[in-house]
């Protein structure tokens, strides 16, 4: 094991050089994943008159969550992918002694250490113009939440990586992860919390993978009721399926591989 933890920690050590050395480009790619601060301010007005459990306090703290979670859950391995496999830049990938896969988790893993600053500048900008919406998680609520976000990076990469391994048969694999966006954006929770879904709705949601990248973690910091134990299971459950789908599409896909792309 030891050389397995060298070669991690020497990917890791590139690759946050890489993504310090393009920090300004960072820092826009961060703001570009704002949305849900606008987000924010339209359900706390929309709080003031409608009838949705939640009330202005709520959503703002949740909305931060959200923010904050997905900083640190957000993956683009799918585009990256594509683009070695169509290219046949994955030869060079092959020709090392590892899975090029955890190049892409190296990348991931760096670039949130390259992150980390700008996210805790932004938290405090929010909390200054927002003070009301001010709280600490308690002990349990962070340790939870914070082992929640990260088997949801986890879960993303897994389920992107996989729509990724579709480059091996068509060279717009992306488009399927766009696709697969849509359900992203109000399953998991990121355009509204699921709490002011219709009941049937949330049902369905909660046995998806979507709800569990972003939604189950904020709901754990703000202190949402969630079933804990069954949100836990369902992602392991996610995880085993999307891994071993994974690695047969893997298998698969390098059969169909000839070098010069798909």
């Amino acid at each position: 094991m030891k050389w397995f933890w060298k070669r991690l920690i020497t990917l890791l050590s590139v690759y946050y050089a890489h993504m310090v050395e393009y920090r300004a480009e960072l820092f826009f790619w961060m703001l570009s994943g704002s949305f849900p601060i606008i987000l924010m301010g339209v359900w706390m007005e929309a709080s003031q008159g409608g009838q949705f459990g939640l009330n202005a306090v709520d959503f703002a703290r949740y909305f931060i969550a959200v923010f904050m979670v997905r900083q640190f859950t957000i993956v683009w391995v799918v585009w990256e992918f594509e683009k070695e496999v169509v290219q046949g830049k994955l030869s060079f990938r092959l020709l090392q002694p590892m899975d090029p896969a955890w190049h892409h988790v190296a990348q991931h893993i760096s670039e949130r250490f390259a992150r980390f600053p700008f996210v805790v500048v932004l938290l405090v900008l929010f909390f200054l113009l927002y003070p009301q919406s001010f709280w600490v998680p308690d002990g349990k609520q962070m340790l939870l939440g914070a082992i929640a976000t990260v088997i949801a990076f986890s879960l993303r990469f897994l389920l992107q990586y996989t729509s990724a391994m579709l480059s091996f048969w068509t060279e717009r694999a992306s488009a399927i992860e766009q696709f697969l966006f849509l359900f992203y954006l109000f399953f998991a929770g990121y355009i509204a919390p699921l709490d002011v879904f219709p009941p049937l709705v949330k049902a369905i949601a909660q046995w998806t993978p979507f709800p569990y990248l972003l939604y189950f973690p904020a709901a754990i910091f703000v202190g949402f009721p969630v079933d804990i134990s069954r949100g836990f299971m369902v992602m392991l459950g996610w995880g085993i399926i999307l891994f071993s789908l994974n690695r047969w599409l893997w298998r698969r896909g390098l059969k169909q591989y000839s070098g010069m792309g798909a």
